[in-house]
């Protein structure tokens, strides 16, 4: 069959094609692809894999390549899935989660003397552009039931200077949204939703994603849903803005209007105080095929997790040092389950969360606090932040991150291994319990 392809620039009709795509993949190509996606090793799959490349060979005589590798059809599709699942009406497909922070961010005009309130534990991508532009952080204090950022914190720390409140959703526990958004509308503050862990997540009937100005996810290899390693999703409750939630993905280039003598035009970007210059986050039709084969099953995925969560804390419950992760129902929330909170009563487990921590990585269970204290990490004392004196400030973090949490793996465990971690954690803490 002959190899078609579309036209990078189509002006019209042509006997010398400008192809899209610069140089195809072929057969060999693919077939290292699968043999990455499906690694293993013996003489079954050695055989498994020459058979695959047969039919491979065989597919190339008979098939042409894709028109486009990157903002394609594809992305247009995966975005109609994102849009249906959600609720939403804007949702952009984008190269990673921080690239729709950073668009968001770009439209509350953010800039030098500006502040940003931020929960005091998060990934360090939460704050990555504030610092990069010189706006000052502000850093809330948490819900000690959920690690989430507290809202009166949040209240108490509003300036006249706070231009944007990020609650972050912390292993896919919703924060409780209502009061936040009603600062932010008291204060004229945009909020910007730090979904990277929720996913499919819900607070009070309404996904996340549907309730603060902007929200990003993570599409990034260890989340609930990928898009082969890296990608993220961007969406806006802003009508006026939902049209340039796409040319803010790619420079502002509009093939809709033209320059003389040029293909298109390339606009500014309108912010909530003025015009800002789009950059490139755009993603690839590949991106794209994993991200809609991964929403097909995502109902299932939630329910994996949603159950294995509920195992761990029914089996745990048996243990009143252990306050079990909050599955959610009587919250009317619905968590996505990205990870399992563990937290404990020191004076009842006999010794903090470091001896537990320590004890689990004895006996090979894998457990990680999510995350550092932000204010804790060099770069931050590098631009003259005063870790000693932010930690007063946050009495809360620093009680559950040294003495109370760290968080277990809920996705791609056996029940075998289930029990083994759940046995783990009793023996471990009625040990520190015995003194031992």
């Amino acid at each position: 069959m002959a190899k078609q392809q579309a036209f990078r620039y189509n002006t019209g009709a042509t006997r010398v094609p400008w192809a899209a795509v610069g140089e195809n993949y072929n057969a060999e190509d693919l077939y290292e692809v699968v043999k990455f996606l499906m690694q293993g090793e013996g003489e079954e799959y050695e055989a498994a894999l020459a058979a695959v490349k047969k039919e491979i060979d065989k597919l190339d005589e008979v098939s042409y390549p894709p028109s486009n590798l990157s903002l394609g059809p594809k992305v247009r599709e995966a975005e109609a899935m994102v849009n249906e699942y959600l609720g939403t009406d804007s949702a952009v497909f984008l190269a990673n989660c921080t690239a729709g922070f950073v668009n968001a961010y770009k439209y509350a005009n953010l800039g030098p003397g500006d502040e940003v309130i931020v929960p005091a534990i998060t990934f360090i991508a939460t704050m990555a552009y504030p610092l990069e532009v010189g706006a000052k952080l502000v850093f809330a204090d948490l819900d000690p039931k959920t690690l989430n950022m507290d809202p009166k914190d949040v209240e108490r720390k509003i300036t006249d200077k706070t231009k944007v409140i990020v609650p972050v959703h912390l292993g896919g526990y919703p924060v409780d949204m209502d009061p936040i958004m009603e600062l932010a509308k008291k204060h004229n503050i945009l909020v910007l939703e730090d979904a990277a862990h929720a996913f499919g997540a819900s607070y009070k009937g309404r996904k996340i994603g549907t309730i603060g100005h902007f929200t990003g996810f993570s599409l990034h290899e260890v989340k609930n849903c990928t898009s082969f390693g890296e990608g993220g999703i961007l969406t806006t409750t802003i009508p006026e803005f939902k049209d340039y939630m796409i040319p803010s993905r790619f420079f502002g280039v509009d093939f809709s209007r033209k320059i003389p003598n040029w293909l298109y035009d390339v606009g500014a970007i309108p912010g909530k105080y003025g015009p800002f210059v789009a950059g490139n986050s755009s993603t690839t039709e590949i991106q794209a095929v994993g991200l809609i084969q991964q929403m097909k099953r995502y109902d299932k995925i939630l329910e994996e997790r949603t159950n294995t969560a509920k195992y761990i804390s029914e089996k745990l419950s048996v243990c009143d040092a252990i306050i079990p992760q909050r599955i959610g129902e009587d919250d009317d929330v619905v968590p996505s389950f990205h990870l399992y909170l563990l937290q404990i009563d020191p004076a009842k487990a006999g010794g903090s969360i470091q001896t537990l921590k320590r004890k689990l990585e004895e006996k090979s269970v894998t457990n990680i606090p999510h995350f550092g204290p932000l204010y804790h990490f060099d770069i931050l004392k590098t631009f003259g932040y005063d870790a000693e004196a932010i930690a007063k400030t946050c009495p809360v973090c620093e009680d559950v991150f040294n003495n109370r949490f760290t968080h277990l793996p809920v996705y791609g465990l056996s029940m075998e291994q289930i029990d083994y971690m759940i046995g783990a954690i009793l023996d471990s803490i009625a040990e520190m319990q015995r003194g031992e």
